[in-house]
């Protein structure tokens, strides 16, 4: 199992939005994020740094070819195209990256 934090800003103007849709996103996205192998998902909000701060365990041995077929698959390119315009990447990220990764440097079971 692998660990993964994630960070990204939101716009302030869309964070009422953006609450909303994740109470309610659709089955056919969460079904989809299961069958790659993420579990134990959780996206918190930080105000007022419109920040937000994702994390899940990859439970699967291709993480690749798991990001691969969820960024494939036209629902999720739908559900993508809904949240990214609320969303606002930091300049600090690398190249190909919408989320930035961040370093696993501390963990307690």
């Amino acid at each position: 199992m692998q660990r993964m934090g994630l960070v990204l800003g939101i716009k302030p103007e869309a964070i009422v939005e953006y609450k909303r849709v994740h109470a309610e996103v659709w089955p056919e996205v969460l079904d989809l994020i299961s069958d790659c192998n993420i579990r134990n998902y959780t996206i918190f909000l930080k105000e007022p740094d419109n920040l937000l701060f994702a994390y899940y365990e990859y439970h699967g041995s291709d993480y690749a070819a798991d990001m691969a077929k969820m960024a494939a698959h036209p629902r999720m390119q739908e559900w993508w195209s809904l949240c990214e315009p609320m969303q606002s990447p930091l300049t600090t990220r690398k190249p190909g990256e919408r989320w930035a990764q961040m370093e696993d440097v501390f963990h307690l079971d």
